[in-house]
Parts: C-alpha cells; structure tokens; sequence
C-alpha cells in the first residue's frame, strides 16, 4: 500500500509567504499536504516538476460565479489560470436572498452590471432557494473544479427586505434596517464568507435603472456591518462611487470597518478622468486605517482593467446603431454578410448611437480610445497605435475606420480599450498600487462580463509580466509575486486553511513550467445555457493544478475531477 496519494518529485517549491524556494518534494495525502522536503515514501500517482515551480494554489476574491456555480461544475476560465479558490458574491450582486416574484428583478440587474445574459439565467439557473442560507445549501449538494466560497450581496437584500421599495429613491425604515442587519447576521453564520455593496453609479440594468444598492446611505451601510459585528465573522467588500470624492468615499469606507469590527477591502483603480491623485488619496487613507489598527485592503489589479470589443460581443462602435439593432440576433457570419453590403455601410455610418442607458451610450463612445488586439495578448499597447489616431492619421473618420476593422478577419476583430489603470499610457500607477502593503491582487471578475471583459487570467498575466517579462527594475521577485496570490488573499478572507505549502495545509497546489507561461489572445465561445457566448482566454505553462489533492488540470487540459467544494468559513481549520 502506497505512503501518499500523490508525490510532486523534484519541484522549485514555493511556501506562498514569500520565502525563499527550494528544491523538494511535495506528498498530499487524504486532501493535505502530508510531506515537504527529501520524500523518500510511495504514492498512488506522482509527478516529475523538475525546472518547474510548485507553489500553492491560487485565491481569486472577486469574482461572480453565484450562477455560473449552479450551471456548470467548472469554474472556467479562473479554473485554468491556476485558480483553486474563488470568492464570489461581489459588488452587491447576486441571486440570494429571493422571492420567486423578485426573480426579474435581480436578472436585470446582474444582466446589467455583470453582463450576463438575461436567457443564460432564465435558462440556467434552478431558483431551488429563496433565503441566502437555502442558498448556500444549495451550492452545498454540488460539486466543482475548484472550491468556492459565497458572499451576501447588498442588492439582493435590499430587495427581499424591501421589495418594489428597493429599486426607488425611498429610505428603508428602521424596521428595514433592522431585518437587514439580522439577515447579514443569518447569512454570515449560515456560512456566507462575508456581504458586498456598491456605490458605483455605472452600476445600472440594460434599461439604465440603478442597482439596488446605489440608493443606499450610510445608515444602511452600517446595517450590513452591524450585521458582520453581530455575527463576529465575515469580511465586508465595496466598490466606492469611483468619480466621487476619493477622500469622502476611503472616509466611509473606514468608518464601516470600525463598524463592523471586520476586515473590509474595496476595489481600487486609476481612473481615466477625474482627479490624478484619488488612487493615492485612497492608498493614503488605507495605510492610515491600518496604523491606527482598522483592518483594509484595496483590491488591485495588475494591468488596465479594459474592455473587448467585437461583432460577437456585448458592444462594438456600432452595436446601438438602429440600422446594427436588427441584426441582433444573427450568426457571426450572417452580420458580416450585412456589412458587406455598400448600401448598410453607408446607412450605418450615418447613424449614431441610441439607448437609454447612459454607461453603454459611454462604453461604446470609449471604443474610440481602443487599441486592435492582435495575435498577441499586449495590454500596455503604445499609444500612436490608438484607434481615434490610425484613423486620424490614415485620413478618415473613426466610424468609417472601425467598420473596415471590424470587417477584417471575418469580423472577429477584436479591440481592447484599456478603460482603467492606463490614464497615461503607462503602467507606473499600477506598479505602485501592486507594491502597496496594503493592497491585494484582485478584481478577476471571473464568471461576469462574458461578452466585454476576460480579467479572469490576472494571475496568469501577473506572473508572466510582473515577475518574469518586465524590465528588472520594475520586476516583482517570483516568492513575493506567488505570496500574493495565495497566502495574502486567504488571509484577506479568512481562509486560514489554504494559500500556503506546509504539511497540515489543504493540498490545492501549481506546478507551473515558469519559462513557458503564456496567454494567449481571447476568443469567442457559445457554450453558455441557451448558448449564450463568452469571451474565453487559455495560457500556457499550467503542467498540473491540484485541488484537495486530486489532479483537476494537467497541461492546461481539464481532468475531468470535480473536488472542489463550497467552503463555509465556520468549517476551516486552523492549522497549528
């Protein structure tokens, strides 16, 4: 009879706390990791990760697979960058709690701000809950690729609580406010890993109605602490109003952590307009908060938060043009036949875009300031290659430039505008952020925006940049970069069981062949419920990823095995 279940021979091993890496061997054993070192015993299976690094497996805490977890078992496309763990729940969205009446209400809104589509959820999801712990009891009888765990979103609550109520300009009572706070309270110790809200304005339905929570003042805010304070447990999330006043918003955001006595992070970005120094006014306040013990992170990204355009995807320069609109609902091949007709170009052209929705009338006028994303994955393209000034240059309008690029390739052009992190072209506000200490890589988005963002390869893309392509002067050192990923997130979260290599530790684990790491260019699939499509980015380098001890990847290819669990924070142990 074997010693282990599983041996990783001859591996660069890193601890995931930043120490410096050796080479050894892994063994696991019934889910844990057994053995690190000169393993001389026998396994069922092992691995060769000689000239390969092993580090622990990844903890992505912002992502959107509360439906996704209840339509498929595969965290894709987080599952296959390396990720092991996934928070979900994030910016106050999500399915629980919900009255079967409220259904419509909280489609629109994830459909509107996560981008997803309505007939993927009508489709997809099985509403075999009403409560949030219904909920998680639900995601309990499944299975995964990877582990999950789930937060409470405030715009969920806010509409069970409130009803109709919840999506006007009317105050929630002290009544509302008190059942709020109660059912925070339920949810965090039913086993939901914290709450979630957002104040950020974009955040509306396909309409342009508000997200629930973006009618909510302070006092409702401190019911979702209270309810954190009351259950002593649980994490707090927000997105702050990312055009408001930077020092007003990190102000609120601390008060809220004191509130509710409980770790709290918010996703910061530099944004494209508005003042240049608000991402370091909120650095500044985070770093006060943490001296004087209040406990905050920002969430960071590690590259410019963009978004896809293409004839197959959510927007294009022209997907709220009226003559565009009727052919919703075509094949890919069918639109480009359309287009190809001189009489729709020059109709289109004169068009302008229509909707009622201010932030997609914006996000498509943005496509200007796009960048054509080529046979490589480049995401810090220079800036004469910016479409408004190829077409300025080439002589022509935009509108007439965009269409002929569109049209190349078959229509599967994509371009990427790199909305955030990117104000001047450079990666300097981004290098500073990611070097902060009190900040944490994280806004993957991982199961949303299936048809404009594909974030869900930042560990990928930060590993192979960050410590690896960029110049040496700017590079982050390989234990600092894979701590990042592992042990700092799990211990943002709470997850105190996972994120590093040492025996008595859950057994989610990378061997990664470092040399060879490689994103690909994201493409178009239609693999979603109703076939619905989603953007879709592969990487090279993954030789093997393990959850709990059982192979879910190897060479990038999935195995097949479903280990991965819901994880209720009250039943991670504490390893000595």
């Amino acid at each position: 009879m074997a010693d282990f279940d599983l041996i990783i021979r001859g591996g660069t091993v890193h601890d995931g706390e930043g120490g410096a890496a050796r080479i050894a061997d892994v063994a696991i054993k019934h889910g844990l990791i057994a053995a690190i070192g000169a393993v001389s015993g026998t396994a069922a299976e092992e691995i060769d990760a000689t000239g390969k690094i092993v580090t622990p497996g990844f903890i992505d805490v912002h992502t959107h697979y509360d439906g996704q977890a209840m339509w498929e078992n595969r965290m894709a496309p987080s599952s296959g960058h390396g990720v092991t763990s996934v928070v979900m729940g994030n910016c106050g969205v999500g399915f629980a709690p919900c009255r079967p009446g409220e259904r419509d209400m909280l489609v629109a809104v994830m459909e509107g701000v996560e981008d997803v589509p309505e007939v993927v959820m009508t489709e997809g999801l099985p509403w075999n809950w009403e409560t949030f712990p219904e909920y998680l009891d639900a995601l309990g009888e499944r299975s995964f690729d990877i582990d999950v765990a789930a937060q409470l979103p405030h715009s969920a609550l806010r509409v069970y609580v409130m009803g109709e109520r919840a999506a006007s300009h009317e105050p929630p009572t002290a009544d509302d406010l008190a059942q709020m706070r109660a059912l925070t309270a339920e949810a965090i110790r039913a086993g939901a890993i914290g709450v979630t809200t957002s104040r950020n304005m974009m955040h509306r339905t396909k309409a342009g109605d508000l997200a629930p929570s973006l009618f909510s003042e302070e006092d409702e805010l401190r019911a979702l602490a209270g309810g954190l304070h009351d259950a002593d447990a649980g994490v707090l999330q927000i997105i702050p109003r990312v055009m408001g006043d930077a020092g007003d918003e990190i102000g609120l955001i601390r008060r809220l952590a004191e509130s509710a006595g409980r770790p709290t992070s918010y996703s910061l970005l530099q944004m494209p307009a508005g003042p240049e120094d608000a991402w370091q006014v909120y650095l500044r306040g985070t770093a006060d908060a943490n001296a004087a013990g209040v406990p905050i992170r920002a969430q960071v990204a590690p590259r410019p938060v963009g978004m896809f355009y293409g004839l197959d995807l959510s927007f294009h320069p022209f997907s709220l043009h009226p003559s565009f609109r009727a052919l919703n609902g075509l094949t890919l091949p069918e639109k480009v036949a359309a287009m190809r007709d001189p009489a729709f170009r020059e109709r289109l052209l004169a068009e302008v875009a229509e909707d009622t929705n201010p932030v997609s009338l914006k996000t498509v006028h943005a496509a200007r300031y796009g960048y054509e994303m080529g046979d490589e994955a480049i995401y810090d393209p220079p800036l004469d290659q910016r479409l408004d000034k190829r077409a300025a240059a080439a002589g022509v309008s935009f509108e007439a430039f965009a269409y002929d690029l569109l049209m190349q390739n078959e229509g599967r052009t994509l371009i990427y505008q790199p909305g955030a992190n990117y104000r001047d072209g450079n990666y300097d506000a981004v290098r500073a952020m990611l070097d902060d200490d009190n900040t944490i890589v994280g806004l993957a988005d991982g199961g949303a925006h299936y048809g404009m963002i594909c974030d869900a390869s930042f560990p990928t893309y930060y590993l192979q940049y960050w410590a690896r392509d960029v110049a040496a002067a700017q590079r982050i050192p390989l234990a600092k970069a894979v701590a990042a990923l592992t042990s700092a997130a799990a211990d943002t979260v709470g997850l105190s069981d996972r994120g590093r290599l040492r025996p008595g530790y859950k057994a989610d684990l990378n061997v990664i062949d470092f040399d060879a790491l490689k994103l690909h260019v994201p493409s178009v699939t239609h693999d979603l419920p109703a076939g619905g499509r989603r953007l879709r980015q592969i990487a090279d380098g993954y030789a093997a990823t393990i959850v709990s001890g059982v192979v879910t990847y190897r060479d990038g290819a999935p195995t097949g095995a479903l280990p991965g669990r819901l994880v209720r924070p009250q039943n991670v142990k504490e390893v000595a």
